[in-house]
């Protein structure tokens, strides 16, 4: 992946996570080796609603399993019900059993 942008190494992680599984914009970011890049994870799922091919941007999450991209998804409640059709329940914009339902690309992947 060290070939690709940024950007692209997002994409690329988050296209693994499994149907029913979510991960965290920081998780993503420790993967790609940039542990302090997050925000940047962030600002990738924005922009890959754009991409001509489909992105699970629904499956990343925040550290805490809070809803926080939301938004972004062209109606307040896309994010929560994409994730619910995958069997993830949700109270107010919360996960709940975020740590069953948690995919860490550090340990699901190979190096």
């Amino acid at each position: 992946m060290e070939t690709l942008g940024f950007f692209d190494q997002v994409y690329e992680v988050v296209k693994l996570v499994p149907p029913g599984r979510v991960t965290s914009y920081g998780a993503i970011a420790a993967y790609l080796g940039s542990k302090g890049s997050a925000r940047m994870v962030g600002w990738a799922m924005n922009q890959s609603h754009k991409m001509s091919y489909n992105i699970p941007a629904h499956r990343v999450v925040n550290r805490k399993g809070l809803l926080t991209g939301k938004a972004h998804f062209g109606g307040y409640d896309v994010m929560r019900q994409l994730l619910e059709s995958e069997g993830i329940i949700i109270e107010g914009d919360q996960i709940i059993n975020f740590g069953e339902r948690f995919w860490d690309p550090a340990k699901e992947l190979l190096p």
